[in-house]
């Protein structure tokens, strides 16, 4: 048994609370579906189609379609790819918006669920690239039982204030989903006319996304703010709203704390990073690089950073000590002393306003009040 074992099992355990999507292991994704009556041949067929145009996707390597054996409308497919960000890249695109909407019609219900490969015990899948085989996650890492997602979306310019408004001034509704499930905080910003919702969930993020949407407050604001946003929808459509909603999508690719539980004298900002077109990993991958080593450091300000990427959008949602712009390299997390040229080449356009030049402090500075979104409404639950 001991050769069959994987030799590069992790020993150790991460000492901070932490979640990402760059430790470079492979992933395993596993999506849970309970299908209408009758639905299996017809959803048979949309899998046929689907799984030939997600064996060409870059970073793939298998799947397999399950049935239960005690519940024939209950099916499982699950996925393993080269690492997260490949798999991230395909599921946020508008090629799977296409590749799963014949899907749609035959299930009743879905959860998905990635999983980084930690250890591995068995034979190796003989077909995995020699590279793949000792790709695990390094170690162990702690986690604080919170689900960490964002939405963003963006609204009709000049409609900006009444947005505003609108999304200020609804009434929170019950932090309590069930018993396993319940709102922990929801921070809502905006920049221009870009609108983002970081959302944390203990429990089931998808039953706590479900809860909220049935509140008759929040479904008051968001048919209020209907004829404000770019993109139209329809909420009494579901197809419609699940269309929206995918697209709004804006996953935690990675989050980092210093320590447990939220000391009183942090305050909470988001930053918007402008990212070049096709350089929204990159400047992500960058940002949580440099959160990690920042954490060692007694002097920096942040407590906590969680990156929020979906193609070229990049949003940094800290928890910072004192003033935002007191230390700008630890504030946009940067460590290195080239890191500023790096963020600089990863900008769109001359977002940093120095032309080539060495960044400075102040160019960091300006960034900051530049990128530094507003703070629209942050509501956390009593007890969290």
């Amino acid at each position: 048994m001991s050769d069959r074992v994987s030799r590069r099992a992790p020993q150790r355990i991460s000492e901070r609370v932490s979640q990402s999507a760059f430790d470079g292991s492979r992933l395993r994704v596993i999506l849970l579906l309970d299908l209408h009556d009758g639905a299996q041949k017809q959803f048979l067929e949309a899998y046929e189609q689907m799984r030939n145009q997600v064996a060409s996707v870059p970073g793939h390597i298998s799947d397999q379609l399950c049935q239960s054996i005690e519940n024939p409308s209950q099916w499982l497919i699950t996925s393993e790819w080269e690492s997260a960000p490949p798999f991230l890249a395909w599921v946020n695109s508008e090629e799977h918006v296409e590749t799963v909407q014949p899907l749609h019609s035959c299930v009743r219900d879905t959860r998905s669920l990635r999983f980084s490969v930690l250890r591995e015990t068995g034979n190796v899948a003989p077909t995995l690239p020699e590279s793949e085989k000792g790709r695990f996650q390094a170690t162990a890492r702690v986690g604080d039982g919170v689900v960490r997602h964002a939405l963003t979306f963006t609204v009709k310019p000049g409609s900006e204030r009444i947005v505003a408004d609108l999304l200020a001034g609804y009434s929170s509704p019950r932090a309590q989903v069930d018993e396993n499930t319940r709102l922990r905080r929801t921070s809502l910003f905006m920049h221009g006319n870009r609108v983002v919702r970081a959302i944390e969930v203990e429990g089931d993020l998808m039953a706590a996304l479900r809860h909220v949407s049935r509140q008759p407050e929040v479904r008051a604001v968001e048919e209020a703010i209907n004829p404000y946003l770019e993109q139209d929808r329809d909420l009494s459509d579901p197809g419609s709203a699940r269309l929206f909603f995918t697209r709004a999508a804006l996953p935690a690719v990675h989050h980092v704390a210093v320590g447990a539980g939220q000391p009183q004298d942090v305050k909470r900002h988001a930053l918007f990073y402008p990212a070049k077109q096709g350089s929204g990993m990159a400047l992500a991958r960058l940002l949580a690089r440099e959160d990690e080593a920042a954490a060692d450091d007694p002097a920096n300000p942040v407590h906590c950073s969680t990156i929020f990427q979906r193609d070229d959008i990049v949003v940094r949602l800290v928890d910072v000590r004192g003033d935002l712009s007191h230390d700008p390299v630890l504030t946009l997390g940067l460590t290195g002393g080239r890191n500023g040229a790096v963020l600089s080449r990863l900008l769109d356009g001359d977002a940093l306003g120095v032309d080539g030049a060495p960044v400075t402090e102040q160019d960091l500075a300006r960034f900051i009040e530049r990128s530094d979104m507003k703070l629209v409404t942050d509501r956390t639950s009593s007890d969290a």
